[in-house]
């Protein structure tokens, strides 16, 4: 039975008459505060209510009109297979049609719609996730795909300028303005004011960060509300799968011009918020391996905060509306109260360090700092990424000659130290994740740290030569070089007196796992 409350037009396009194409019965119309979608079966089609809210603006049909199309344009960057075309609705009496199905051009359009491939909710990342089937494998490749969206992302001074501190800071002052009356609900007054004092501070003391994410071009177009509903996992007709990114922001440019940090954060706040921070340090890891934004990471806390912020803000709202039931409400503000917390723990202090990883090509460096990674939630910063971002060369590409001169080998290594005690000063732990062959290399490291007061690390990572050797002849699909053929040129220097403190031998062919565990044990026990 068809809903009365609903609009005319929305009445009609539940019925199956309303398309040329076979339709699945009954069907089913989703509703949220903005729009109305359709689904028939084969496709989807959405419809904008005609409202306005400030920041979105449909009232009339000219906007929607527009607004159909910058959707169909702009989702196509992530999803094209989904996001096929925007059609016009004609009246004739009391009846609707879709443009080319009644007796008009389109020309006396009376609505809009955009028209979709409809694809199973099921290949959802949230679905994924709750069943068990969101890997880090496919995290890792979720990373290649957004860091490509990002790279081919458009930039512009006009984009660029939505990155100035003003711009970012009137945003987030208002969602704190916006959540006052729930202090003493889901939200409270320290949490409040404590994560209003680190946005502040930061806006304050760190206006040069802000002008260097402009002038490095990290402020893009990017897809404005990139999180895990907004992903899914596409089966096309030949069988591949293909992450798809989806129903992006098209309503409103202050939150699509923004920080590529902004993006990624939606999807780590949204792991981390499911208690899977392994998942989204795997995640982040991979992403900034690809694009090389290491110094992004110190404006991530923020994008992260404000991420949680807002949908403690959105689901704290329910908490204001007469027409929710009691239990609903109820749930509410306890799930809030999770985001508002979340929001506040990503703004406090943290104990960085620096953690050398050592040893010979095919030792288990890469996989030891991997694990590490994931059990401390750290940066790992691989040298191989480090080196290949410095040449301009593509991180799957093979290196020549030129890519392993002294010169470019102390480039890498000085870039590598630099990252390294940026972020450790930021509160990061992180793993430089290198050969460190050579005592002077790890002597200045154990120097640069000690002198910014940061606890520092040196795993050396060691396996029979035979083990090495097969491992490298194994490898495949790593962004190392290496191969086996190299390790006879390949030693250590000894490690002198003064690094045996800070020194871990961690044998690869015994267990791993306890091994790692002793070192996380370590590690806690010296803060």
């Amino acid at each position: 039975m068809t809903d009365a409350l609903l609009p005319a037009l929305i009445q009609q396009m539940t019925a199956p008459a309303f398309y040329p194409h076979p339709v699945t019965a009954p069907i089913q119309v989703i509703q949220t505060h903005i729009s109305y979608v359709l689904l028939t079966g084969d496709y989807a089609y959405k419809v904008k209510k005609p409202v306005n809210f400030g920041f979105l603006d449909f009232s009339t049909l000219a906007k929607r009109q527009h607004f159909c199309a910058e959707e169909l344009r702009l989702n196509q960057r992530g999803a094209a297979e989904l996001y096929l075309e925007v059609l016009p609705i004609i009246q004739t009496d009391d009846r609707f049609y879709l443009s080319g199905t009644g007796e008009s051009d389109g020309t006396d359009a009376v609505e809009y719609v955009v028209k979709m491939q409809q694809f199973p909710q099921s290949s959802l990342f949230t679905e994924l996730f709750d069943r068990g089937e969101l890997t880090e494998d496919l995290l890792e490749q979720l990373a290649r795909v957004l860091a490509d969206f990002h790279a081919r992302a458009e930039t512009n001074d006009y984009i660029r300028s939505f990155g100035t501190v003003a711009k970012i800071r009137a945003a987030i002052d208002e969602n704190y303005e916006q959540t006052l009356q729930y202090i003493g609900g889901p939200q409270t007054q320290q949490q409040l004011d404590e994560t209003r004092d680190y946005t502040d501070r930061l806006f304050a003391e760190q206006q040069a960060l802000f002008e260097s994410r402009i002038a490095q071009n990290w402020i893009r177009e990017c897809h404005g509300d990139v999180h895990l509903r907004n992903i899914a996992l596409w089966h096309d007709a030949s069988g591949h799968d293909k992450i798809l990114l989806f129903d992006c922001i098209e309503f409103n440019e202050p939150f699509r011009f923004v920080d590529v940090m902004f993006d990624i954060a939606y999807i780590i706040m949204d792991l981390d918020a499911r208690d899977r921070r392994d998942l989204s340090n795997r995640f982040l890891n991979a992403y900034i391996e690809q694009t090389g934004d290491w110094e992004g990471l110190q404006v991530l806390p923020l994008y992260l905060s404000r991420q949680s912020y807002v949908r403690a803000k959105v689901t704290s709202f329910l908490l204001s509306d007469p027409a929710v039931p009691e239990a609903t409400k109820q749930e509410a503000s306890a799930t809030a109260a999770r985001y508002y917390r979340l929001a506040w723990e990503y703004t406090q202090p943290q104990q960085g360090r620096v953690i050398l990883m050592a040893g010979l090509s095919g030792s288990g460096k890469s996989t030891v700092a991997r694990q590490l990674a994931q059990t401390r939630g750290a940066i790992q910063i691989r040298s191989d990424a480090v080196r290949k971002h410095l040449a301009g060369i593509p991180l799957e590409a093979h290196g020549g000659s030129d890519l392993y001169t002294a010169e470019m080998t102390q480039k890498t290594y000085d870039r590598l130290l630099k990252l390294g005690i940026t972020l450790a000063t930021q509160g990061y732990t992180v793993i430089l994740d290198a050969k460190y062959d050579r005592q002077p290399l790890r002597q200045t490291a154990i120097e640069h740290a000690i002198a910014h007061q940061l606890p520092v690390q040196i795993i050396y990572c060691t396996a029979p030569l035979s083990v090495l050797q097969q491992r490298l002849q194994q490898r495949h699909d790593d962004i190392s070089d290496a191969t086996a053929d190299l390790l006879p040129k390949q030693d250590m220097d000894d490690f002198s007196p003064t690094e045996q403190p800070y020194l871990v031998t961690l044998d690869t062919t015994q267990n791993l796992e306890a091994q790692l565990e002793k070192v996380s044990r370590g590690m806690k026990d010296k803060g």
